[in-house]
């Protein structure tokens, strides 16, 4: 009489019905590739016959990783943060990894992030999104086999997935220029939590006008921290000048919609009277016409997942970062300078 399985069937069960040893038992389970194919189809009709499920916990022990992948954000109600998790998730969600995601508010926050994960050891892996990890964290990680992409704006020893900034905002400020305006003003966004983009965004605003021969102007330039708030006070400033300007750049989609705010309120048709191009194509630039530079940050999550996935396959990655284009995206924001 062959012997019956015990109510809980365990591995070592599936493998003594199966007539294997438990490593065999287990690889046939995990369908890794050295195990026979009719050994395989055995072990797998004794663990369907039985009911047996493995337990993913175990199988990711067995290979020595936990299948988990830590994600890290500044923030979780911004768009761009959530298109980039959107399009990671997709990502590692199909290739059976379980997400953890972890919000940092602030650079105390990430210190202590990255002092706590290597001892605890929960990821395999970590993607940082739209801040910088310390050369000493980068490091410490690394000694610990945690393997760390990068994505949306940066640049980085470390798999790093953006856009060129500096490119972009040479494509919203030269549209103006090529318009015909020659009063440009910038609305600077200042983030602690991206010092990239004031870094890289400003210098592009001075070089186009430069090379425009056009002389920049201090008053036109008005700077202060991100939202559309800043945006809507900072048109509000430009427009009290002696001389206001014919046409705004804005660091960002959520800045230029609070300066369109502000021209509306004001009596102003934006394009018609002042022309207003920011970077992004928010989800609400459409719906308000605004002229803008698209950037596609569920795109960059896609990238990164399949950067990680790679890394953790043992797969070397590009020693350069991955720089996803940006396209002008023109609407009726921004027009010709009206003659005055």
């Amino acid at each position: 009489m062959a012997s019956e399985a015990p109510a809980k069937v365990t591995l070592a069960d599936i493998a003594r019905l199966a007539g294997v040893g438990v490593g065999t038992a287990s690889r046939a389970l995990s369908n890794a590739k050295n195990v026979a194919p009719e050994t395989r189809a055995r072990v797998l009709r004794v663990a369907q016959a039985h009911d047996y499920v493995v337990s993913p916990e175990a199988s990711r022990l067995a290979k020595g990783n936990t299948g988990r992948v830590a994600l890290v954000v500044p923030h979780l109600s911004r768009w761009f943060f959530g298109s980039v998790v959107e399009g990671l998730d997709s990502v590692l969600h199909g290739a059976d990894l379980d997400v953890l995601l972890y919000q940092v508010g602030d650079a105390d926050d990430r210190r202590d992030f990255f002092e706590r994960l290597p001892a605890r050891r929960k990821v395999d892996a970590v993607v940082v999104v739209g801040f910088q990890v310390e050369d000493l964290e980068r490091q410490r990680l690394e000694t610990m086999g945690v393997h760390i992409v990068a994505a949306g704006g940066q640049s980085a020893a470390y798999p790093a997935v953006h856009i060129d900034d500096h490119a972009a905002s040479r494509q919203a400020v030269d549209h103006l220029l090529h318009l015909g305006h020659a009063r440009v003003a910038m609305i600077e966004a200042i983030d602690p939590d991206q010092p990239h983009l004031e870094s890289t965004r400003s210098p592009a605003y001075y070089e186009a006008l430069e090379e425009a021969g056009i002389p920049a102007d201090p008053s036109l330039v008005v700077s202060g921290p991100w939202g559309g708030e800043h945006g809507a006070a900072s048109m509000g400033r430009l427009l009290g000048t002696r001389n206001p300007p014919t046409a705004v750049f804005a660091h960002s989609d959520e800045v230029a919609l609070g300066a369109l705010r502000t021209l509306r309120r004001a009596g102003l048709a934006p394009g018609r009277d002042i022309s207003v191009v920011g970077i992004d194509d928010h989800p609400a630039a459409e719906l308000c016409d605004l002229t803008t530079v698209r950037q596609r940050p569920g795109e960059q999550g896609v990238i990164a997942g399949r950067l990680l996935l790679g890394l953790l396959e043992g797969i070397e990655a590009p020693r350069t970062s991955t720089t996803v284009p940006t396209e002008l995206v023109v609407r009726g924001s921004t027009a010709p300078p009206r003659r005055r």
